[in-house]
């Protein structure tokens, strides 16, 4: 999509802003992180995803107090974002005059749509409104779903639950639900631009992960960090539990950081098994070479 309006992003301009990504990109210039480490992600909690991220510096990437659609489910997937500012006349003459010029066809609120690929989230900044807030009712969702398979995070209300809900898959974060629309009060001024999502700064290829009632977004370059820490954290539970069943260790022993001989009795465990746990093997072989990891 051609640049339309004062905040979005071209290809060239994406690639200056996300500088820690050295992986592959879409034609957009989003960060490309690969399906394996997004599909390996479903496996984290929001907690784990977290820790990573305050250790390396990244200390506001969470929101809550989210309504979910589709209670218990999982959103993972590549942000697409979309920032809607409250309408102003002569901002929204322009914004639609350069949309209608590049190819832009109906209203603002299908643009953000054009663009989507399967695995993306729609990642939409309404500033949080609920009365006047929803830009996304039952056949926008309809439509996202067909494009990307996923689900949404929408700063605002949705309207048309009851449509959205019978979408099983369609896993969607929004604040609420109302029966208004926000068009007559919106203006979409970014496709593919930094946006904020209540106390985060959310980038267009930021891996988004939903759970519960809320989301985190994970700087692409950090993403395979956080899903290997993910794994090793799950094996030494698997490992801790196991022990603590056989009653070859006390609680004391497990609940702590483990002695050298607990360690190399986990090490020990991870060779004798590493066909048989459920993480891939690559992550066994990466913590044996890097134990402090």
């Amino acid at each position: 999509m051609e640049k339309f309006a004062p905040l979005n992003l071209t290809p060239d301009e994406l690639v200056r802003f996300t500088p820690e990504w050295k992986g592959e990109r879409f034609e957009d210039g989003r960060p490309k992180v690969p399906d394996g480490i997004i599909e390996r992600m479903r496996h984290v909690t929001i907690t784990q995803a977290w820790g990573v991220l305050r250790g390396e510096g990244y200390h506001w990437q969470f929101e809550g107090d989210f309504f979910c659609t589709q209670p218990g489910k999982v959103l993972v997937g590549r942000a697409v974002t979309a920032m809607y500012m409250p309408r102003r006349e002569d901002l929204r003459t322009l914004v639609f005059e350069q949309a209608h010029a590049a190819g832009c066809i109906g209203d603002q609120v299908s643009w953000p749509i054009d663009p989507l690929l399967p695995g993306d989230v729609y990642v939409a900044d309404v500033f949080g409104k609920v009365k006047d807030g929803p830009v996304i009712g039952d056949n926008l969702s309809t439509s996202i779903y067909a494009k990307t398979g996923n689900g949404v995070v929408h700063d605002a209300a949705v309207r048309d639950f009851e449509g959205i809900r019978e979408l099983e898959n369609f896993v969607t974060f929004c604040r609420g639900i109302h029966p208004s629309v926000a068009t007559p009060t919106v203006v979409l001024v970014g496709i593919n631009c930094p946006v904020r999502i209540g106390g985060v700064t959310v980038m267009p290829g930021d891996v988004v992960l939903g759970r519960d009632n809320g989301v985190i977004f994970i700087p692409p370059h950090l993403a395979e960090k956080v899903v290997i820490t993910s794994e090793i954290v799950r094996l030494r539970d698997i490992f801790g539990k196991m022990c603590l069943r056989e009653g070859r260790y006390t609680p004391g022993e497990i609940d702590r950081r483990w002695e050298p001989h607990i360690e190399q009795d986990f090490q020990n465990w991870l060779q004798e098994h590493v066909d048989e746990l459920p993480v891939p093997a690559s992550t066994i072989q990466h913590y044996l070479e890097n134990p402090t990891w």
